[in-house]
């Protein structure tokens, strides 16, 4: 009791000095007096909850505001991210389930196929993308196993649906105006931040799935979960974005047909795919005999064949990651494909790397309990289908699936891990994850 109330004290006197501190830096060193106020409150919340910031994580996977010069130029959810990824790695639960180990050995092998050309094409965007990729997919498998396995999942994608039924609602309310004034294209959203079409689309998209699949670990209501679905997809119809109506029609048919231990879906929500899949398919046909060589669909066939010509010049390694952004060919886009531009950034080592992961991570999310892998794999499948239409490594829309599908392994293990408490499988502890989870079995 008294080293108890020793440690509390010398706890407070310690705070009570960072907080002077704190102030006297105020006045001449504001950014820096900001910066220890965050990194206080950050650790003042892991102290209460140890996975504390990594669910305040989650809402920011969807800010796709830029930060950082031209040569570092990343989204603010990748710099919450980074941070959210150091606090998982020291204080995630352990220990690591198979299939998660193995989804993180899967991006080990794309990091080090991607690597080759990161020695060969020595330059910043290069160097700093690889970092990237690794942080989107490593990074954020980590972060969501840190929120699912500590039994943090429904509040977790709870607060990144939130933010993201805002984006809906303001979608949604420009689409109408837009239509008021006859304008029928697409919406792009300037406030709070832009927000490009396909931004909204994609992003959207993953939310729309994750509310209709509504596992039963979340506990939403189901008028919740319908609202937000059929927000979410009134908004990716609103965007325009053919990718995403494209990935979220194949991940309802799929949620819908695999089976469902706890819930039986109505197949009737299929003949909602069929109007999505004809705009998309009479959208291409429209722009295909339109002859016009500048519309999205010719353009793309143009910069399908530039991008092999790129990849030509050093077909085993590529020219380097971001390539079209630091000058290194005569061309100045991304390719709107996924194989593509990982072909002509990493050659044929980096796409051999790059399959492996996904097809892999397709592997494993399918094995997985259906409660937790039909929607872990139906995300992960969705963004690799998008990326078949459009750019693939950009802004967030890489880590946001890559997060859910931790989560959904998080939450698996520790539905295993109550479910072996509850049977007697595990031996008392001191662990204080496990030390709840056996005092909840015993109540």
């Amino acid at each position: 009791m008294i080293r108890r109330s020793a440690t509390w004290a010398a706890g407070a006197v310690l705070v009570a000095a960072v907080l002077v501190g704190i102030g006297v830096l105020v006045p001449d060193y504001t950014l820096f007096a900001l910066a220890a106020a965050v990194v206080v409150l950050a650790l003042g919340l892991t102290a209460y909850d140890p996975v504390a910031i990594p669910v305040l994580t989650m809402p920011a996977l969807v800010v796709v505001q830029r930060v950082g010069g031209e040569g570092v130029n990343l989204s603010l959810s990748d710099f919450v991210l980074f941070a959210g990824f150091w606090f998982a790695a020291f204080f995630a639960p352990r220990p690591f389930s198979r299939p998660f180990r193995t989804m993180l050995w899967l991006s080990v092998v794309y990091q080090a196929a991607t690597l080759f050309t990161v020695l060969v094409n020595p330059y910043v965007q290069n160097t700093v993308e690889w970092f990237h990729a690794w942080l989107s997919v490593a990074g954020a498998l980590l972060v969501g196993w840190a929120v699912g396995r500590a039994g943090r999942a429904r509040i977790g994608l709870t607060l990144f649906l939130v933010p993201s039924l805002a984006i809906a609602a303001l979608t949604c309310v420009v689409a109408v105006q837009q239509l008021a004034s006859g304008n029928t294209g697409p919406v792009y959203l300037e406030w709070p931040y832009g927000m490009h079409k396909n931004f909204i689309g994609c992003v959207l998209a993953f939310s729309a799935l994750v509310a209709y699949a509504r596992p039963w670990w979340v506990g939403w209501p189901r008028w919740f979960s319908l609202l937000s679905f059929w927000l979410c997809s009134l908004a990716v119809v609103a965007s325009q974005a053919r990718q995403a109506i494209v990935g979220l029609a194949i991940g309802i048919i799929l949620v819908t047909l695999r089976a469902d231990p706890d819930r039986k879906r109505s197949r009737l929500i299929l003949l909602a795919v069929i109007p999505g899949a004809y705009f998309v398919w009479n959208e291409v046909r429209e722009q295909l005999a339109s002859g016009d060589q500048f519309n999205s669909a010719y353009q793309r066939l143009t910069w399908y064949e530039q991008a092999l010509e790129v990849w030509r010049e050093n077909p085993w390694v590529g020219v380097g990651l971001r390539w079209w952004v630091a000058g290194r060919t005569e061309y100045g886009f991304q390719p709107p494909n996924a194989e593509l531009e990982v072909l002509s950034s990493a050659g044929l080592v980096g796409l051999t790397g790059f399959l492996v992961l996904f097809v892999g991570s397709l592997v494993v999310l399918w094995r997985l309990n259906p409660r937790f892998g039909t929607l872990a794999f139906s995300v992960v499948l969705m963004r690799l289908i998008q990326g078949q239409f459009d750019l693939f490594w950009a802004s967030v829309v890489v880590s946001v699936p890559f997060a859910i599908a931790g989560v959904c392994l998080g939450a698996e293990a520790y539905a295993r891990s109550r479910h072996d408490v509850r049977a007697g499988v595990l031996p008392p502890t001191r662990d204080r994850h496990l030390r709840s989870l056996q005092e909840m079995a015993e109540a």
